[in-house]
């Protein structure tokens, strides 16, 4: 600062230098001095003097505060005064002092020096690339600033420096960490750099989301108190709908991620509403913005519906209802509540169903409905409160045929409550009130009521209206023409011809109902052939399109409104081409094109309500037909219906052949399908033909192996019993187990001989018994009963003997069908086990037989009788089980003995299918016959070694 001092302050008698030369000095220090310190002193002077001479110091000091920014890196200090000097000299939030002698022109080049600068310092986007490494350093002297600098260079030339920080790496990633900083100093004025980078830039918005955007600043909404926290939650707010509004991507990911759900505690009021503060209405204003934004109805269908099911789900919707029907809610928020529940019930069958579910906490309970119309028809809400509540009614009938069929209901006279304010009552209230603001609301609620619903129109014809006392009633589309007739305001006329038109269009029996008051056509000729002001052409074209509608849609029952005569009418009293031209009017008012835009009815006053968006719909459809229709004659109107018979013919033969191209295609695909199929079926057939070759060749392998293996124990153990690895195919498990079988023969042999001898105990007994019974005259009886049960046991031991003599000769025959069977199926196989098997049993039967004779030898008394009886039921009952175990055995050596031939016979089966298949492909296969040969000589050699 000594240097600052010297040419500041110089000699008192001297000129003083002025404030350009100062400047200069100090650019000059700052670009030559080599001191640290130097510098730093001049730039801070610099920053000193940035908001006096601006201009001087952005021409002559900036290309040295960006060399300072890229030289003295290490220095936060000098960096911190630079880019606080910049800052001045490119915001424009400052007011600099100006004369009031100023012309215009200096004070308009005043206001551009922000945007000079800005365009100066972004020449090179690289100084732009170097602020965002500066954003990186974490010294709040460095990056408050930088964050500031980078925020008015946004607001002054944003397209352009969003387009260099979008190509910039990880730019955007930087400043999304501003977020997460601590001082909140720093994150609140990135929320700021982060609205004005997100303006009207879709890719940004997308890579912000993307950073987990939403989840932070839902995140600092929750930490700063919802609805009730300050400036910061309205900063996160207004950033979340640049993020959101007309950005389908980041709506999706906004839904997909459950966000949708944490927006529900933010509208959770207490009973006490009174006191809002203007901070928490401007938040609250923001977030039931933010709701809209998800469902606008400029969104895409399904994306609306799906985020208008998820706000039902989370009970977004019925917190929503509830603020509505508070008591205390300011009357701004009140009204956004209504647009906003709105658009959430709109085209929703079921959030629709759940409104028309809403009670007011009133006493008795009313329909939301209902009070709601209450404030529409009534003149002293206000304007937009009014507009609100005819959007939200709107929206309720909105693609809602069971709601409307529950509107026009309450009209009928069955359904009429004389004791309750229905829905009905009210809109013909308002319909015929003196108010023309509410005759036009209530007016296009009934037409909604019945738009596109042919149904409603018809029943709406039914309802009768009592005028005055002692008058007969009228229907209520002769009261509508009625009150046209009278001339009333014209607010009023238009809201009633476009229900008129609404109702009768698409509807033929209220076209004929129209036309069967005799007074309604002379009324719409009348109309429109006058010559009136501005003020009334729009009506007259709104009358043209009535009485178009009545001509187009017109069924001819009335035979003196036919559609030829009503055109020969206009012809003779207004002209076709007046009356073209008339019904031109509608769409070239300035107020229809407003209207067509979007469908929330929004008005800057109550003169300009004049149209409907629906309507404008219809007038889109009907103004061409019309046009045709009347110019039509009643040869043309033959010509174009024998065109459309025609058209219809060709139609059908289109369809015929359209559905023949499909059936075609069908087969088609079909036949693709089947060749793709038969293609993989190739394919696997390919492969398993090659592993069978590989499965041959092993089995072949395997069976030479075994062969070799056979040869060489035959040779060394031609009588051995079986301890090696193999004998002729039976494994060593086998033998084990027929080992144990024999073991567990000789125990229940064993255990037959002890009970043998148990029994010759008891025979023993019964001699020393038999003399002392014979005494006694019971015992005489007694002998008599043995001696016939004697005879009876001599029976049966021979019908027992002739048993066994049959059962050795079924074994005989049995032993020799294995035996035969075992050699023709397979030499080496499991026959010779059951040989075995058989020569054991044959062994153990003989014993049997043996042991049968001998107790038949020594029955020389009734003891010995006794004794034989007993030995023989004995050994009976063992016959017996031998004969089942025996013919158990020989079933099971029949099904081992089949299934090996079914084994050989699929296999002989599958190697020759598979000889087939390798021939197809050209491959070389030895003859059946050489393998046969090959056989026959391999069975001789295997016969001469079991003579051998």
């Amino acid at each position: 600062m000594n240097f600052f001092r010297g040419v500041m302050g110089g000699q008192a008698a001297g000129p003083q230098p002025s404030g350009a030369e100062t400047i200069q000095k100090l650019c000059d220090r700052v670009a030559s001095s080599t001191l640290l310190e130097d510098r730093r002193d001049a730039v801070r002077a610099l920053k000193s003097l940035s908001k006096k001479y601006r201009l001087e110091v952005a021409t002559q000091a900036m290309d040295h505060l960006i060399n300072i920014l890229q030289t003295d890196r290490s220095d936060s200090e000098i960096l911190g005064y630079a880019l606080d000097t910049l800052y001045n000299i490119i915001c424009n939030d400052e007011e600099e002092e100006q004369d009031e002698s100023e012309d215009e022109a200096a004070q308009k080049q005043a206001d551009d020096l922000g945007a000079q600068f800005t365009n100066k310092f972004i020449q090179d986007p690289e100084h732009v690339t170097l602020l965002l490494t500066l954003l990186e350093e974490f010294d709040f002297h460095v990056r408050w600033p930088g964050v500031k600098l980078l925020t008015a260079i946004l607001k002054n030339q944003g397209p352009q420096v969003q387009g260099i920080i979008l190509v910039s790496p990880m730019g955007v990633s930087r400043l999304m960490d501003l977020l997460a900083d601590s001082r909140e100093v720093i994150r609140n004025d990135g929320l700021l750099l982060l609205q004005q980078l997100t303006k009207s830039n879709a890719a940004i918005q997308k890579i912000v989301a993307f950073e987990n955007a939403f989840e932070r600043l839902l995140d600092i909404i929750t930490e700063e108190g919802s609805s009730d926290g300050g400036i910061v939650v309205e900063d996160c707010l207004l950033l979340l709908l640049n993020l959101l509004k007309n950005n389908s991507s980041n709506q999706n990911f906004f839904k997909e991620g459950s966000y949708i759900q944490r927006m529900k505690p933010w509208f959770e009021v207490g009973d006490d509403n009174s006191g809002w503060s203007a901070q928490k209405v401007t938040n609250l204003h923001l977030m039931l913005q933010l709701v809209r934004v998800m469902v606008s109805p400029v969104n895409s269908p399904g994306a609306t519906a799906s985020c208008q099911k998820s706000m039902y789900q989370c009970g977004l919707l019925q917190q929503l209802c509830t603020i509505l029907m508070a008591t205390g809610v300011p009357a701004d928020i009140l009204t956004e509540t209504i647009n906003t529940v709105s658009e959430v019930i709109r085209g929703s069958q079921v959030n629709q169903d759940y409104f028309a579910s809403v009670n007011a906490p009133s006493n008795p309970p009313r329909p939301a409905i209902v009070v709601l119309l209450m404030s529409m028809v009534n003149e002293r809400q206000p304007f937009v409160l009014r507009c609100a509540v005819l959007y939200c009614f709107q929206c309720f009938l909105y693609k809602n045929q069971k709601g409307q069929g529950e509107i026009v209901a309450t009209l009928l006279p069955s359904t009429i409550d004389a004791n309750s304010i229905s829905a009905g009552q009210l809109l013909c209230g308002g319909l015929f009130s003196a108010d023309s603001l509410s005759n036009w609301c209530a007016a296009v609620a009934l037409a909604h009521a019945l738009q596109d619903n042919l149904t409603q129109k018809e029943q709406l014809l039914r309802v009768q209206l009592a005028t005055s006392l002692g008058k007969p009633p009228v229907s209520l589309l002769q009261q509508c023409t009625n009150i046209l007739s009278q001339g009333s305001k014209v607010q009023t006329r238009v809201g009633l011809l476009m229900l008129l038109c609404t109702w009768i269009s698409n509807c033929p029996i209220a076209v004929t109902h129209f036309l069967h008051n005799h007074e309604n056509v002379p009324f719409l000729t009348a109309q429109i052939s006058e010559n009136l002001g501005e003020d009334e052409r729009l009506v007259q074209g709104l009358c043209a399109l009535l009485l178009g509608i009545c001509i187009y849609y017109n069924d001819n029952s009335l035979e003196n409104y036919t559609k030829e005569k009503l055109k020969q009418l206009i012809e003779k009293r207004i002209g076709k081409e007046n009356f073209v031209e008339k019904l031109g009017f509608i769409t070239k008012h300035e107020l229809y094109s407003r209207a067509a835009q979007k469908p929330q009815p929004v008005f800057p006053s109550p003169e300009q309500m004049l149209f409907d968006h629906e309507f404008t719909k219809l007038v889109k459809e009907l103004e061409g037909v019309i046009t045709k229709a009347v110019h039509k004659s009643s040869e043309e109107e033959k010509k174009e219906e024998e065109v459309k018979k025609t058209l219809e013919q060709h139609d059908n033969i289109v369809t015929q052949y359209k559905e023949l191209i499909r059936e075609q295609d069908s087969q088609i695909q079909e036949l693709k399908e089947q060749v793709t199929s038969a293609s993989s079926q190739n394919e696997q057939l390919q492969t398993t033909i090659t592993q069978q070759l590989s499965q041959i060749q092993q089995h072949k392998d395997q069976y030479n192996i075994l062969k070799l293996k056979l040869g060489k124990d035959n040779q060394s153990q031609p009588n051995s019993q079986g301890d090696g690895s193999q004998v002729n195919g039976l494994q060593t498990e086998e033998l084990t187990q027929l080992r144990e079988e024999v073991e567990e023969l000789r125990k229940q042999h064993t255990l037959l001989e002890t009970q043998l001898s148990e029994k010759d105990a008891i025979i023993n007994a019964l001699r020393s018994e038999a003399p002392q019974t014979a005494e006694s005259s019971a015992g005489g009886l007694d002998n008599t009963d043995l001696l016939k049960e004697l005879e009876a046991l001599r029976g049966q031991i021979q019908s027992q003997s002739a048993e066994i003599g049959q059962l050795q000769t079924e074994r005989q025959e049995l032993l020799r069908t294995a035996d035969a069977v075992s050699c023709d199926a397979f030499p080496g196989s499991d026959g010779l086990l059951d040989a075995a098997k058989m020569h054991e049993l044959e062994s153990r039967l003989a014993a049997q037989a043996t042991e049968a004779e001998r107790l038949k030898s020594s029955s020389e008394s009734r003891a010995e009788l006794e004794q034989q009886l007993a030995s023989a039921t004995s050994t009976v009952a063992i016959l017996q089980t031998e004969k089942a175990k025996l013919q158990t055995e020989v079933k099971e050596s029949k099904k081992e003995q089949d299934d090996l031939l079914m084994l050989l016979a699929d296999q002989d089966q599958k190697i020759h299918g598979l000889k087939q298949r390798l021939k197809d492909l050209g491959e070389t296969v030895d003859d059946e016959d050489d393998l046969d040969a090959r056989d026959q000589t391999d069975d001789d050699d295997e016969e001469d070694e079991d003579e051998d």
